[in-house]
């Protein structure tokens, strides 16, 4: 394990603009506090994953259900969601009170619908890990990590590994945000890095991100399937690479394609 690592979310900031990489990964200035739909992202997370990681005990324990050992999940999310809300306004970021409990209902509603679209999806399956680490040495550079969780794993009949990111939003994705390139290279890059890190063949993992629609009418939890051949992990590991050796190197050139849509575009910053 080397002492530097770059996460999806970093390799992001520095395609959007290698300068922003450098003001939040390595200055780490962050203007961004949260709001309500990140706290609202953070709540359904938390409860998907506790759902999911009492399913993986029962199984290990080879118990049955019961009852008294169920996660209230409605009463689990609206605990975490105050939880958030309460650091909010605690770091003097304004909060929309009407919103908040639009929300709450929201959440309750949604988080019901998670586990049966789950099975509706892969069929009968085992939990394999919910939130599982990976921090793996990039291909061809010794000096760094890829480092990341991966929200849920699961393992169905035929032998295979099913890999779901999930996605909080409004009504959903359209086909532009469902294929594009920086968005689905999430996936590439924890379905390589996984399967380095159990020695599982790539044929034999699959990977879907998960959208949670907080205002949908229908479909409120869709699973989707994106596919990673070998082009497009050889593609995506280029891109990686750069990246890292960039960072390496300190060079951190500014992308003006990217300033007007910046929250550090003109500020001290950034000017």
């Amino acid at each position: 394990m080397s002492l530097n690592y770059i996460s999806y979310s970093a390799w992001k900031d520095w395609v959007f603009c290698p300068h922003k990489y450098k003001i939040t990964r390595v200055d780490k200035i962050r203007l961004f506090q949260g709001n309500e739909f990140s706290t609202f992202g953070t709540a359904v997370h938390d409860t998907v994953e506790q759902s999911l990681l009492l399913e993986k005990k029962r199984a290990d324990l080879g118990s049955l259900k019961d009852d008294s050992d169920e996660i209230d999940k409605k009463k689990h999310f609206n605990a975490r969601f105050t939880e958030e809300i309460e650091k909010l306004k605690a770091s003097n970021v304004q909060v929309d009170d009407k919103l908040v409990l639009e929300m709450s209902k929201q959440g309750e509603d949604l988080i019901e619908l998670v586990l049966p679209e789950i099975k509706n999806v892969l069929g009968d399956y085992e939990v394999v890990a919910a939130e599982e680490e990976i921090r793996q040495t990039i291909d061809g550079n010794p000096n760094f990590d890829f480092y990341g969780f991966i929200d849920s794993i699961f393992k169905t009949n035929d032998g295979k590994y099913h890999i779901i990111d999930w996605k909080t939003c409004s009504w959903g994705w359209d086909i532009e945000k469902k294929t594009e390139k920086e968005t689905t290279y999430q996936l590439t890059y924890y379905k390589h890095f996984f399967c380095e890190k159990h020695k599982i063949d790539p044929d034999n993992v699959e990977t879907y991100f998960g959208l949670l629609k907080r205002t949908a009418k229908k479909d409120k939890v869709e699973i989707f399937r994106v596919t990673s051949g070998v082009k497009k992990v050889n593609n995506a590991l280029k891109i990686l690479d750069t990246c890292v050796k960039n960072v390496e190197k300190g060079k951190f050139i500014k992308n003006k394609l990217s300033c007007t849509k910046c929250e550090f575009h003109k500020t001290i910053y950034c000017p």
